[in-house]
């Protein structure tokens, strides 16, 4: 699991921002359980701007399998399940897609207690390094805290592949720089570059399990 914040030109999405006179009252919010404009399109904004959020899921060869978009500020933690839920792996031969891999790779921005659980929960091995934080709160509450987290330093070496995917993705210019206003139309140019990146790449048999 990985993330990527393409940076988006000021101009894009500005229409969302309602200008108002000096000393007008602000813009009501929108009501509960509805979310704003910006939010709908993805489109954050930070001290660099308007930004967006790219999780992805890539497999072994760095190839894109899933991906979701959010705002840029929102946590990376929010979507793991969302993404992972998109994955749908063709078999080589027939049969339903694999929508289960045996194992998952994730830096410490996953590493709740929730994440584990949802995991541990589909029968999904977790390969995640825990915060050092988690690891101090656990050793003042001696054997109260329990055993740490199973992790495997070896095969989460394999992690990087996820970088190298967003590398990849972030080759294609209008992915690196938004310049599209919906969110809609910004998933199908990840989706463009997606294929693009398969087409140079289309081995079926080596696909690993592990995304």
């Amino acid at each position: 699991m990985s993330r990527g914040r393409p940076r988006v030109p000021q101009g894009a999405g500005s229409n969302y921002k309602k200008s108002a006179d000096p000393g007008s009252d602000p813009p009501p919010d929108p009501p509960p359980g509805k979310a704003k404009p910006a939010d709908r399109e993805a489109l954050g904004r930070s001290r660099g701007g308007l930004s967006t959020k790219v999780h992805l899921v890539a497999d072994q060869r760095c190839r894109p399998l899933a991906l979701v978009t959010t705002v840029g500020q929102r946590h990376d933690a929010v979507a793991f399940e969302l993404v992972l839920g998109k994955l749908a792996v063709r078999r080589p031969g027939p049969g339903r897609p694999r929508t289960r891999p045996d194992y998952v790779l994730a830096d410490k921005a996953y590493s709740s207690k929730a994440i584990r659980q949802h995991l541990a929960k589909r029968g999904i091995k977790a390969v995640i390094p825990t915060k050092a934080d988690q690891d101090a709160a656990r050793a003042r509450k001696g054997c109260r805290g329990g055993r740490p987290p199973a992790f495997d330093p070896d095969r989460y070496k394999g992690r990087n592949t996820v970088e190298r995917a967003v590398n990849k993705l972030r080759a294609t210019r209008a992915v690196a720089t938004r310049y599209d206003k919906r969110d809609y139309m910004y998933r199908g140019t990840l989706a463009v570059a997606s294929i693009r990146i398969w087409l140079r790449d289309p081995v079926l048999n080596h696909l690993q399990d592990t995304p």
